[in-house]
């Protein structure tokens, strides 16, 4: 099979269903939906839903997160359909990644329970919508438009329990305890969902600078993912008026 210049179509999933692009019909009013699930048949049955429809076209898939962040960035979809729970990464972390790199791209995150973690690591890390894999498919595709459109998924109440929970959580533990004011700087920064380089031009201070704090930060919490550091400092980190300006 040809394009209609004669040369053979690049391989993966984008050509398959990029069938709009070799022909004269209009794309301006076309959704473009990537989708992260590390299970292929969800990956298949999601994008056979959408791509069903007339406005609606999948462009792209990953299994992993470091592959979806890479090829969002690549293909530029209106939005990302992303699986929370991955076995190479987590949703969640692809949603910071995605809406820092690339913010025109508004986040559906899909999971299959009903999780408050999940849903606090998903209002911070940016996503826009929120919703079971138990979704009706009607249902599913209703969301992908409206969060295509800029409305937003996440219940306003639960939302603001989320902030609240953030803004009142317990009082500073022994973790934290151990963490230098820099360092306790940097963890606060990184409940605010910066990712290492917002957090340097927050600071004044180098990228590499940034990385070793959050090392550090991870060692003596114990802890092996920002994103569980994040959670963490979100419920127990106290707010404090004497942060440093540098």
């Amino acid at each position: 099979m040809t394009t209609p210049s004669g040369e053979p179509p690049a391989a993966g999933r984008e050509c398959n269903r990029g069938h709009h692009a070799w022909n004269d019909e209009p794309v301006s009013a076309e959704i473009t939906v990537f989708i992260l699930d590390d299970n292929e048949v969800v990956r298949r049955g999601v994008a056979d839903l959408l791509d069903a429809e007339d406005d609606i076209r999948v462009i792209g898939d990953a299994a992993t997160q470091d592959e979806a962040v890479g090829r969002v960035h690549a293909l530029d979809p209106d939005v990302a359909v992303l699986d929370v729970r991955l076995e190479h990464g987590s949703g969640i972390e692809a949603c910071r990644e995605i809406r820092s790199l690339h913010p025109r791209t508004t986040c559906l995150v899909l999971t299959s329970f009903a999780d408050d973690e999940a849903l606090l690591l998903a209002v911070m890390a940016g996503a826009t919508g929120y919703v079971l894999k138990q979704i009706r498919s009607k249902d599913l595709v209703t969301a992908v438009r409206r969060v295509a459109a800029g409305d937003s998924l996440l219940d306003p109440a639960v939302t603001a329990r989320v902030l609240e929970r953030i803004r009142n959580g317990p009082r500073q533990d022994e973790r934290i305890a151990r963490l230098s004011d820099q360092e306790r700087h940097v963890l606060e920064l990184l409940a605010e969902g910066l990712t290492n380089q917002q957090i340097a031009e927050r600071l004044y201070l180098a990228e590499k600078t940034i990385k070793n704090y959050v090392t550090s930060v991870l060692s003596k919490m114990g802890m092996t993912r920002r994103t569980e550091a994040a959670v963490y400092a979100a419920r127990h980190l106290e707010a404090r008026d004497d942060r440093p300006t540098a």
